[in-house]
């Protein structure tokens, strides 16, 4: 089992509203890490974990930049040393970036190229610069106009992918970050409702068919040479929302071909610190080709666990303290399950009828950690249970009285999400439980 020598440097986790933080404290807490978290909200359940040493409500996303590094730098000075630090979503991963020479000095991070991490987190710039290194990834078009769409629609096939190209501002506009859209008309409208005209952000990609089985997943730890120290690829089982979202139930999976491109192309840009990327298998022509890229930790880290007991954050976090980190295989087979998106998900799924009670039950087998109930750590799946219940009941008192907005490209009006009476209680449960989270 693997063990840390030297616990001596503290970690700071920037943001911890999905589980991808809470499991980073309990990856390193159980080895005798101190491990520090930053999130403006004071229920997250990762600020209920036996193992949060301590906790700083700080809203990084929308306050200044100036106030946030003087936030952190009085953090710091609290602590009474440098701290390694983790952002674990795309915004703090560029907010790093952008502040090295204000960070640097107090924290301890990799230091990436001017511009990569945001290059990857932007999927029009990661699908240029994926196809400069021969790197497969769908075909794509980022319209700056309707007569851009217009144009496109001369020489489309249906169905296509509407996405954002930074996908959290299509969520914010729509509740969601990508629709299949399967006709002309449909895609027109869509386009219309969820387009910021002043600041355009959407992108058309080719569909590639195929069922959940095709996803794959490469989670990693890069050196500051880019060399690849851990790297592990699995595949999603269930994903929330259905086809289309994060990992609700995946499994460890050894893929050579997804492993080795993704060295490749990491080693060619000159990446550093832990990745997160997709790929799809596209049966037509035998390529594994990149969807989405996220150049930090990814929520479903502990999925990926070698033998030793070592994964992408005790990787990240022996590397930046200058110890050794022991490659290890991954543990095949291995499965991990986020439990509030996969009731969700295994429902949805159900109704379609691609999932039945046998095979349900099944889909268990295997299942070797969960994201929030854990019995060592049990407070945090308590304050996940209290905060969706919570939400719940708000959102149910908005749809009784008429004030739950849903989008719907058919009434919207530039990307405007309307009051809508007829949204459901069951449709308010499921939106609500596929939040948005890290892969």
């Amino acid at each position: 089992m693997l063990t840390i020598k030297d616990t001596s440097t503290p970690v700071i986790v920037l943001r911890s509203d999905s589980h991808g933080g809470l499991n980073i404290m309990r990856s390193l807490g159980r080895l005798g890490v101190a491990v520090y978290n930053v999130d403006p909200n004071p229920w997250v359940p990762a600020f209920q974990s036996r193992y949060c040493k301590g906790k700083c409500l700080w809203d990084i996303e929308h306050r200044p930049a100036e106030e946030t590094l003087e936030c952190l730098s009085e953090f710091r000075r609290a602590v009474g040393r440098p701290c390694v630090m983790i952002p674990t979503t795309d915004w703090t991963a560029r907010f790093v970036a952008e502040h090295v020479g204000a960070l640097a000095e107090s924290f301890i991070f990799p230091q990436q190229a001017a511009g990569l991490v945001h290059s990857l987190a932007c999927k029009r710039e990661m699908f240029y610069l994926a196809r400069r290194h021969n790197i497969p990834t769908p075909d794509a078009a980022f319209p700056r106009s309707r007569e851009d769409v217009l144009a496109f629609l001369e020489g489309a096939r249906f169905p296509v992918m509407l996405k954002g190209i930074d996908g959290q501002r299509l969520w914010e506009r729509t509740g969601k970050k990508m629709f299949i859209v399967r006709t002309e008309d449909e895609l027109l409208k869509l386009y219309d409702a969820a387009e910021d005209f002043q600041n355009p952000n959407l992108m058309l990609q080719e569909y590639i068919p195929g069922g959940d089985d095709t996803i794959w997943m490469f989670n990693g730890y890069f050196n500051g040479q880019s060399d690849c120290l851990v790297g592990f690829t699995g595949k999603k089982i269930r994903q929330c929302p259905i086809h289309r979202g994060s990992t609700s139930l995946g499994i460890c999976l050894a893929n050579r071909t997804v492993d080795t491109t993704t060295r490749r192309f990491m080693k060619a840009i000159g990446y550093k610190g832990a990745l997160d990327i997709g790929f799809r298998y596209d049966a037509r022509d035998g390529q594994y080709k990149v969807l989405d890229i996220n150049p930090r930790i990814g929520a479903t880290f502990r999925l990926f666990v070698g033998e030793n007991g070592t994964d992408v954050a005790r990787a990240l976090y022996l590397d930046l303290t200058g110890q050794e980190v022991v490659p290890s295989p991954a543990k095949e087979g291995r499965k991990w399950i986020v439990e509030d998106l996969d009731i969700v998900s295994s429902y949805r799924y159900y109704r379609e009828g691609h999932l039945g009670f046998k095979d349900w039950i099944r889909s268990f087998r295997g299942i070797r950690e969960a994201a929030f109930i854990c019995s060592d750590d049990p407070l945090p799946v308590a304050a996940m249970l209290v905060s969706r219940t919570a939400e719940l009941i708000r959102r149910t008192f908005r749809v009784c009285f008429g004030k739950a907005r849903a989008f719907r490209p058919d009434t919207a009006k530039h990307g405007v999400r309307p009051s809508k009476r007829e949204l459901s209680s069951r449709q308010l449960i499921l939106n609500f439980f596929s939040r948005k989270t890290g892969s």
